[in-house]
C-alpha cells in the first residue's frame, strides 16, 4: 500500500495533471511545463518552469500548510513594498494566491532570469551581504497578514552549542569504546575539534540573547537562492523556510556555506570583509560578534556525522560515513586558524577580552 500511494502521488504531480488541474486557474492552460525539481520526502516539494507566450513562471508545490503560506506571502509583499527584489505570489483568475490541487497548495510566481550568486566573485558577495542588510533594516518592524502563522525562531545558541558539545564527548567515548576505521579517524581529529567546541561554548556562555538584534529572516539565503539578473540587479528567491529571528541567524547561514568552501576555506579577510558591507547599513554590535564567532567555528560537520554514525552504527553504511568524515575534517586547521584570528579580531574592535 505505501508504494500504491507513492506512485499515485508522483502521478499527481506528472507534467500532464499540472497542465490539467492547476494551470487553468491561471489562464496557463496552453502552456509548456517542465519539472525542474522533484522531493519525495516527508516535506514533499515540486517545482516547474512553465513557459507561455514568451513569459516564464515558476510553478511550486509547497509542503507547509495554508497559514504558514500566508506568513510567506506577508513577507514577500513586505520585502517587496520596501524595495528588496523578490518574485512576487501570482493570483489566479479568481484572485486567490494559491490552488488547491487534490488537497495539495500550489503557488505561481515570475520566473527570474539570470545568474546564481558566484562566490567566487567578490563583488556578488559583497553585495549579497549589503542586500541581506537591507533586508533586516526594512523588516524590524514587519508584522504579517491577519491569519499567518507566526513564524519565529529565537533558538538559545548557548543551549544547543552545550547540547552538542557534550553529545561530542560521549561520540569520543564511543569511538574510545568501538575501535573500529570510523573510530580510529575521529579520534585523530578530536584535540583539534574539541578546542573549537569548549572555546565557542565558553563564548556562547557570555552571550547576552537581549542584545540580539531581531527581523524578518530569510534562513535560506545562499547562493541558488540569489539572482543577478542581466542588469546586475540581485534578486532573492525561495522564502519557504523565513521568519522572524536573530539577524545574526541569518547572517550566520550566508557566511557558514562561504566560508567552508575549498576555495575560500576559513578566509578571515572574506569574513570581515563581508561584515563590513553588512554593517554599512546595519551596524553589529559585541553579542552579535560572539553569535557569529560561535556559529561559524564550532565543529558543527564533525559533530553532526560523528553523531549519526554512532546512532546508527549497526545498520549504516560504514565506508559512506567514513567518506563524510575525510571531508569534513580537510580544513579543520584552516577553521581552527579562523577561530584564533577572528576571536582577536573581535577583541580589538571591542576593545574586550573573549576569554578564549
Amino acid at each position: 500500500m505505501p508504494y500504491a500511494a507513492e506512485t499515485y502521488s508522483l502521478n499527481l504531480l506528472s507534467e500532464e495533471n499540472v497542465k490539467k488541474y492547476v494551470l487553468p486557474q491561471y489562464g496557463l492552460e496552453n502552456s509548456s511545463v517542465n519539472q525542474i525539481k522533484f522531493k519525495n520526502t516527508d516535506k514533499q516539494r515540486a517545482v516547474y518552469k512553465v513557459d507561455y507566450n514568451n513569459n516564464s513562471f515558476c510553478l511550486k508545490k509547497i509542503y507547509f500548510p495554508l497559514d504558514e503560506l500566508l506568513f510567506v506571502y506577508s513577507s514577500i509583499e513586505w520585502f517587496y513594498r520596501y524595495g528588496i527584489n523578490v518574485p512576487r505570489i501570482l493570483p489566479t483568475l479568481d484572485r486567490s494566491r494559491y490552488v488547491n490541487y487534490s488537497n495539495m497548495l500550489f503557488i505561481l510566481t515570475p520566473w527570474i532570469d539570470g545568474i546564481k550568486c558566484n562566490y567566487d566573485i567578490e563583488e556578488h558577495v559583497f553585495l549579497c551581504a549589503e542586500n541581506l542588510a537591507k533586508m533586516h533594516f526594512c523588516s524590524k518592524n514587519f508584522v504579517p497578514l491577519k491569519g499567518s502563522s507566526h513564524r519565529t525562531g529565537f533558538n538559545d545558541l548557548y543551549v544547543s552549542t552545550e547540547k552538542h558539545f557534550g553529545q561530542l564527548l560521549n561520540c569520543s567515548n564511543l569511538a574510545f569504546k568501538h575501535k573500529d576505521k570510523f573510530s580510529r579517524r575521529f579520534l585523530q581529529h578530536f584535540d583539534e575539534n574539541l578546542i573549537m567546541a569548549r572555546s565557542t561554548l565558553s563564548v556562547a556562555s557570555t552571550i547576552n540573547s537581549s542584545n540580539l538584534k531581531k527581523a524578518l529572516c530569510h534562513l535560506d539565503y545562499v547562493n541558488k537562492n540569489i539572482i543577478f539578473d542581466d542588469n546586475k540587479n540581485i534578486w532573492v528567491i525561495d522564502f519557504d523556510k523565513c521568519r522572524i529571528d536573530h539577524c545574526v541567524h541569518d547572517i550566520c547561514y550566508f557566511m557558514r556555506r562561504l566560508l567552508r568552501r575549498d576555495k575560500t576555506r576559513w578566509s578571515l579577510k572574506l569574513a570581515v570583509d563581508c561584515l563590513n558591507y553588512y554593517e554599512k547599513i546595519r551596524p553589529l554590535n559585541l553579542d552579535e560578534y560572539k553569535y557569529i564567532l560561535v556559529y561559524l567555528c564550532f565543529p558543527q560537520k564533525y559533530w553532526k556525522i560523528s553523531r549519526d554514525y554512532y546512532k546508527n552504527i549497526n545498520k549504516c553504511n560504514k565506508s559512506s560515513f567514513i567518506k563524510l568524515l575525510d571531508k569534513a575534517v580537510e580544513n579543520d586547521n584552516y577553521q581552527l586558524d579562523f577561530l584564533h584570528k577572528f576571536s582577536e579580531y573581535i577583541e580589538n574592535k571591542f576593545d574586550t577580552n573573549l576569554n578564549l
